[in-house]
């Protein structure tokens, strides 16, 4: 299971943080603990370590001992992907789930950087719910992800349109709450070029 996927920088302030687990402690020590885990690696080592130490954050009171936490991270210039997860995950399963998880935030952003965490983690939290749910993996294809993502973009779109009366798509069609209104612009077109005039 995946209990935790977290984005942060490599200073380690977080850009994007998903508990799967409830959390014993703050969330806030949980990612700087993990900061200071992941950040004081070489960058030749492997991208995947144990952590005892997270056991008293993220492991559940019924959990047996056998069942160890592993955070799994890559970094990608400025940023840190990284999935806490337990001994039933594979460590190169979730290497590619985080490659997927980018892939998918670079075709929605075009070429994702920090900033678009920050100004679009609806965004960002939407995509990787396509990804996963309840600590499970839903979806690992790029183009099934991105397509879900659209329709739903578009969806939101089309729904502020109906529901907003002065909305500049205007949403024209039959049985729209703004069918019989005309859009801010265009009463405003109208009189400056002198349509509608008396």
């Amino acid at each position: 299971m995946i209990h935790a996927v977290l984005i942060f920088n490599t200073s380690g302030v977080p850009r994007l943080t998903k508990f799967y687990s409830p959390i014993a402690h703050s969330a806030q020590t949980l990612v700087e603990r993990i900061f200071a885990l992941v950040s004081s690696r070489q960058p030749g080592l492997c991208n995947f370590l144990d952590a005892p130490e997270l056991e008293t954050f993220l492991k559940p009171k019924d959990a047996t001992d056998d069942e160890k936490l592993r955070v799994v991270y890559r970094n990608y210039a400025t940023l840190y992907f990284v999935f806490v997860v337990d001994h039933a995950e594979s460590e190169l399963g979730i290497l590619d789930l985080i490659q997927v998880f980018v892939e998918s935030l670079d075709s929605a952003f075009e070429n994702v950087c920090e900033l678009d965490l920050v100004f679009n983690f609806d965004e960002a939290h939407h995509i990787l719910a396509e990804i996963i749910q309840g600590g499970l993996v839903l979806e690992t294809n790029v183009t099934e992800i991105d397509r879900a993502v659209q329709e739903a973009a578009r969806a939101r779109r089309e729904s502020f349109a109906s529901a907003n009366p002065l909305s500049l798509g205007g949403g024209g069609a039959v049985g729209s709450r703004s069918a019989g209104l005309q859009s801010p612009l265009g009463w405003l077109a109208g009189r400056l070029t002198g349509v509608g005039a008396r």
